[in-house]
């Protein structure tokens, strides 16, 4: 049996070809694994990590990682994490307030019993 020379260069271009959509197609998905974390999570910002991953390829991946960070911040179940904590006021910071308030309104008091003496002081005058 006598196979051609040419022939195996067509297979070999044909295997090359198959091995080089194989690698797009690979680099491809390992991009998109930020953006399917980030959509598993109903992360709010899982089009921005998408269009980022994106511009990863062109920046040689530098940006992948953080990226894959980004999409594992957001949890479901607690948002970011960050949420405020209601914090029940102190006895002693409630007595405080007391006093600031009384001390308001006896400040108020001298002034308009001092706004009264000076008014009745022009009347004399």
């Amino acid at each position: 049996m006598h196979i051609e020379p040419r022939l195996l260069d067509f297979v070999a271009l044909g295997i090359f070809v198959v091995v080089a959509i194989f690698l797009v197609y690979v680099v491809i998905f390992i991009h998109d694994i930020p953006y399917e974390i980030a959509k598993k999570r109903n992360h709010p910002h899982r089009e921005a990590i998408h269009a980022a991953g994106w511009v990863s390829l062109f920046l040689m991946h530098t940006i992948w990682p953080f990226l894959w960070i980004w999409a594992y911040l957001y949890n479901p179940k607690e948002g970011w994490g960050v949420e405020k904590v209601a914090v029940e006021p102190s006895e002693e910071f409630r007595e405080q307030l007391k006093k600031l308030e009384a001390l308001e309104k006896r400040v108020e008091e001298l002034q308009t019993e001092l706004e009264k003496r000076e008014s009745s002081k022009g009347e004399l005058a």
